[in-house]
């Protein structure tokens, strides 16, 4: 692992492998059930685009991981844009036909990009007026999630740093509009050409650095049981908090 991203790792909460319980709560933001974990007057926020498994517990343990973390807390608001419908994990990889129709039909209607993207600013705007002493805004994206803060870290950008883990759909042509810090964490699974070409088409302070893992190795798919796996999971989480420390300040 990269050493330059270290300084955190006695600074995160430690990670429970088993029956984790949130530290956050929940409330209804821009009409959307949202969990928020961490100070209410931090000067800091965070949104949290979970992948398309919705809230499961690596997830909200991450953003809580943020939220709790010694020297920068963070706010971390994690809306529910699937509305209750997120993608279930036996359609994934979609190989069947079955499991490639139930999953393109989630992609094409719940999960469709655009139509989260008219929703964010309402659920940034409704958060400042609900903790007003934010200053700033940072943006977290997991698989399906990292696609939204790409397209959410053009011009005119309401976040001022932004990352993506297990990134999906990735397109190089959006790396050359991206203007705001980028971090991206790929997996393993995630094709090497277009992530190659995404860096090389970021004109941005970048942090881009690939980990062994499967896809979601951050966030829903991440397997605790497995030594290796849960190291990364870690490490990834240090990067991030540390990326957002230099770059969200």
């Amino acid at each position: 692992m990269a050493q330059e991203h270290s300084k955190a790792c006695c600074t995160i909460p430690p990670v429970v492998a088993k029956d984790y319980k949130e530290k956050g709560t929940w409330t209804t933001i821009a009409g959307l059930k949202t969990y928020v974990t961490g100070p209410s007057d931090a000067k800091r926020a965070i949104l949290w685009i979970f992948d398309i498994f919705g809230y499961f517990p690596q997830t909200i343990q991450g953003a809580d991981i943020l939220a709790s973390s010694k020297d920068s807390p963070y706010l971390v608001i994690m809306p529910d844009f699937f509305e209750g419908s997120p993608a279930k994990l036996e359609w994934y990889p979609p190989v069947t036909e079955e499991q490639k129709k139930l999953f393109g039909a989630f992609i094409k209607g719940t999960a469709d990009l655009g139509r989260t993207q008219t929703r964010i600013p309402n659920v940034v705007k409704e958060a400042d007026e609900k903790y007003p002493t934010v200053e700033k805004w940072g943006v977290v994206g997991y698989c399906w999630g990292g696609k939204q803060v790409a397209l959410s870290s053009q011009s005119d950008s309401l976040f001022v740093a932004g990352a993506q883990s297990s990134p999906a759909f990735v397109d190089p042509e959006d790396a050359a509009k991206i203007t705001i810090p980028m971090l991206l964490l790929p997996s393993k699974d995630e094709d090497v050409e277009l992530v190659k070409k995404y860096d090389e088409n970021l004109k941005v302070k970048k942090l881009i650095k690939t980990y062994d893992q499967v896809h979601g190795f951050m966030s829903a798919r991440a397997d605790f049981e497995e030594p290796s796996a849960k190291a990364a999971y870690e490490d990834g989480y240090t990067t991030l908090l540390n990326f957002f420390n230099e770059h969200l300040s």
